[in-house]
């Protein structure tokens, strides 16, 4: 099993829901955050005087997924994310030992 951590635009989530939904993805979280990378802010006017903005609002989107999915999975987060401009995002993939289920006891991947 995997999990799959992506961080990105506000104005993708849609596209990005829609192509996981289509692909059967069990289920995601989606967490409102802020950070930077590459894009380290930006300055903008307040009241006449310049302000920089350090931290840009992103969508984080949290799934586990079979690893069979993986590929299929980070293709279409990546082609519906993708803008061409700094800050896209990143997705980040790691290794999940166990899942479990709390309502049924169920593990593994019956539990996804």
């Amino acid at each position: 099993m995997k999990q799959v951590r992506a961080i990105f635009r506000h104005e993708v989530l849609e596209p990005v829901r829609n192509a996981l939904e289509q692909l059967g993805v069990p289920g995601m979280t989606i967490t409102e955050v802020k950070g930077f990378g590459h894009q380290r802010g930006h300055t903008e006017t307040y009241r006449g005087a310049q302000v920089k903005i350090h931290f840009r609002p992103k969508i984080e989107l949290l799934t586990i997924i079979n690893n069979e999915q993986l590929d299929t999975v980070v293709e279409a987060i990546t082609t519906n994310a993708r803008t061409g401009m700094v800050g896209d995002g990143k997705i980040f993939v790691t290794s999940v030992e166990q899942v479990y289920r709390i309502r049924t006891g169920e593990s593994g991947n019956k539990a996804i």
